[in-house]
């Protein structure tokens, strides 16, 4: 078997030789030129072109004394030699830059708003413009179905707002622990606000409603816990009067004056008229993790040059105003 099948690429090898010394020759016009072209005898290629006419037993070529010019047949075989070769280099160019990690595709967890937070757009969107030909999908779930998917090789990577425990086979990158902040109506803001600041003490928000938010093993019940946990710290026990099932279902909530809600700084970018956002100031202050999974042995380009991106962005990622 294996001596038949190195006989068959053998036999194609050399049907494409004789197609690229048909094609030298057709362009040319003229055998010794084309042999020159290439890097060739002019006599062992007019012996090529005649084994490829006996083979196809038809005439490729008038022969003249000033060059050759292709039969009727010739020019099919011509045409049809340029469209193989084409789809041969562009094969070839796809097999390069695929190995390059410049083609292919990825698939991208996200936790719930994860995405509003501008470090996670920075580094898709350095990504998307820097390998154009690269498909993006976004797919959104709670850390614990990514962490599943993640390893049945449905998603590449994820980033999420929890700490998850290592898996085997999984590496949990922290990237960084994000201020968390008050959404009130801003009628309710202007009450509250010290001076022009911005700011407000955890302890001042006492005797307000709160909107919780979370669905069971999703990533906000861990935020919801160090929220109460800081509100606890802080000398009381929240108020809840709404649930929602997601962290930007609680920020409309807000809008409608049902309550107040504490949520990570960057969710300040979902613009909603009559909602104001204040920093907290004081010692109990809960932060929001964000965390990037990925799976160690990872063997696509594609996905590699990813993880690097996630890698350098967050290096050189300097927190800047997340009002812009």
């Amino acid at each position: 078997m294996p001596r038949m099948r190195n006989a068959y690429l053998l036999g194609m090898a050399m049907e494409l030789r004789h197609l690229r010394y048909f094609v030298a020759v057709a362009e040319e016009g003229h055998i010794t030129r084309a042999a020159e072209r290439l890097g060739m005898r002019q006599p062992p290629l007019s012996k090529q072109i005649q084994a490829l006419e006996r083979e196809l037993s038809v005439q490729l070529f008038h022969r003249r004394s000033r060059g050759v010019k292709l039969t009727e047949a010739g020019v099919v075989l011509f045409e049809q030699s340029r469209t193989i070769f084409g789809q041969i280099d562009h094969a070839l160019a796809m097999t390069r830059r695929t190995a390059r990690g410049e083609l292919g595709q990825i698939s991208i967890g996200l936790t719930g708003a994860a995405i509003f937070h501008p470090l996670v757009q920075q580094i898709i969107h350095d990504f998307r413009k820097a390998l154009p030909l690269i498909s993006v999908a976004l797919q959104d779930g709670n850390p614990f179905e990514l962490l599943g998917q993640i390893e049945r090789s449905e998603v590449d990577c994820a980033f999420v707002r929890t700490p998850v425990s290592e898996r085997k086979g999984i590496l949990v990158s922290p990237l960084l622990e994000e201020a968390m902040v008050v959404a009130m109506p801003s009628a309710w803001a202007r009450g509250k606000e010290q001076g022009k600041s911005g700011h407000v003490a955890l302890k001042d928000l006492r005797d307000e409603m709160f909107i919780d938010y979370g669905r069971p093993h999703g990533s906000w019940p861990w935020l919801r816990h160090a929220f109460h946990a800081a509100c606890q710290a802080a000398g009381f026990s929240p108020r809840v009067g709404q649930h929602a099932p997601e962290m930007v279902s609680a920020v409309n909530l807000v809008a409608a004056g049902l309550g107040i809600a504490i949520v990570p700084a960057s969710l300040r970018r979902i613009n909603i008229i009559g909602i104001s956002y204040l920093d907290l100031k004081g010692e109990q202050q809960p932060t929001a993790p964000l965390n990037f999974v990925s799976r160690r042995a990872e063997r696509s380009t594609a996905v590699r040059r990813f993880l690097a991106l996630v890698k350098s962005t967050t290096k050189t990622y300097r927190k800047t105003d997340l009002d812009r």
